[in-house]
């Protein structure tokens, strides 16, 4: 295995406030935009929300390897991240801060504690988190997965830990 890499990314203006982005790697294009706040189209990805899809991907696949070498097996994950973004007279717009919120399912209530563990060690050894040097919180959520009984619904069926 390779001890470097370099990804690449080409992205160009096509009209008004959009663009094409591809990569080497992918058959297929992004349609990107600026931001509807900020003048740009509807339906498009945003550069901001590429961004954040970057972290949320880059967590989901460092969560597996890091739950794959700890022999952790897991039901689920998903992973929400929030991003602020705040307009400063001097500076133009910037992230101000960012929540990362996994939500991790385990099989038993006995896992919950090492799952819990298994997120915070991810948010550390994430690449593209420590990329990235606006504030992030970590809002990590552990449930288990149980059975269902008759005349229950699915909240009733899930029990909850977090930091």
């Amino acid at each position: 295995m390779a001890a470097e890499y370099t990804y690449r990314v080409s992205a160009w203006w096509t009209s008004g406030r959009t663009g094409l982005a591809k990569c080497e790697s992918s058959p297929n294009t992004i349609h990107f935009s600026e931001a509807a706040e900020l003048g740009g189209l509807q339906g498009r990805w945003t550069p901001e929300q590429l961004l954040l899809c970057a972290l949320a991907g880059c967590f989901t696949t460092t969560f597996h390897e890091v739950a794959r070498v700890a022999k952790f097996d897991c039901t689920d994950l998903e992973v929400e991240i929030e991003g602020s973004v705040r307009r400063h007279r001097n500076t133009g717009c910037n992230f101000n801060e960012i929540l990362l919120r996994p939500r991790l399912t385990v099989h038993s209530e006995e896992q919950c504690e090492a799952g819990l563990a298994l997120l915070r060690k991810t948010k550390a050894v994430c690449m593209i988190s420590r990329a990235i040097t606006v504030p992030q919180t970590l809002e990590p959520t552990v449930e288990t997965g149980k059975v269902p009984v008759e005349g229950w619904n699915n909240q009733d069926a899930v029990a909850k830990v977090g930091v």
